[in-house]
């Protein structure tokens, strides 16, 4: 059986890039500063094909002011995974999107928790101990250079690898960097974790 979690109340999370060194999360209650690190190292098993319909749309800003991130679906394989995803800007700025294989921390991807709990999200941030991304090696179509103001992006992102069964998944977007400046609300840097995560069974 898909089990699911959506929560009910938000928490944002902004990565405010430092450099090519150094980056942290700005929480909507309280600025943390974090580096991921990875798990250490469990026995696991791998989680069996499965295609799960999962319909998350969240928003990050006020209206008039905001980046909207979707999830449609998501496809675990014998030999890796796939996210159906769109993103949309609804904002007066641009955001730079650029090579998502130049670095890590411009990689969209996957996060998997071992609860469904905003909580274990927050706690693991303050921690410093986060999972590492499971970085997308292919984006169809190619994620465009910059994402102008009502523009938008639809595809999907896939990378080779087994997840964990029993694990619960967040889809990683970012990182958006603001062309110029941008509202207060949004923010120069801008990683989307989802609130909502779907278990691996």
């Amino acid at each position: 059986m898909c089990e699911h979690d959506t929560v009910s109340r938000k928490t944002i999370l902004v990565l405010v890039a430092l450099g090519a060194a150094a980056a942290g999360f700005t929480f909507s209650t309280a600025a943390k500063r974090l580096q991921d690190e990875e798990p250490a190292a469990e026995t696991s098993v791998a989680a069996s094909p499965q295609t799960v319909s999962l319909d998350w749309r969240e928003t990050h800003g006020v209206s008039g002011e905001q980046l909207v991130f979707s999830v449609e679906s998501l496809q675990v394989m014998s030999d890796g995974w796939r996210v159906s995803l769109a993103l949309e800007n609804r904002s007066s700025v641009a955001y730079e999107l650029g090579d998502p294989r130049a670095t890590l921390n411009r990689s969209f991807g996957l996060r998997l928790f071992s609860t469904g709990s905003l909580d274990e999200v927050e706690e693991r941030a303050a921690n410093g101990t986060l999972p590492a991304v499971r970085s997308a090696v292919r984006y169809a179509p190619s994620l465009p250079a910059i994402l102008e103001p009502d523009a938008s992006w639809k595809g999907t992102i896939s990378a080779p690898g087994a997840l964990s069964a029993g694990s619960w998944v967040r889809v990683v977007f970012g990182t958006l960097v603001s062309v110029g400046n941008p509202p207060e609300e949004l923010g120069e840097n801008v990683v989307w974790i989802t609130d909502s995560a779907h278990r691996l069974r």
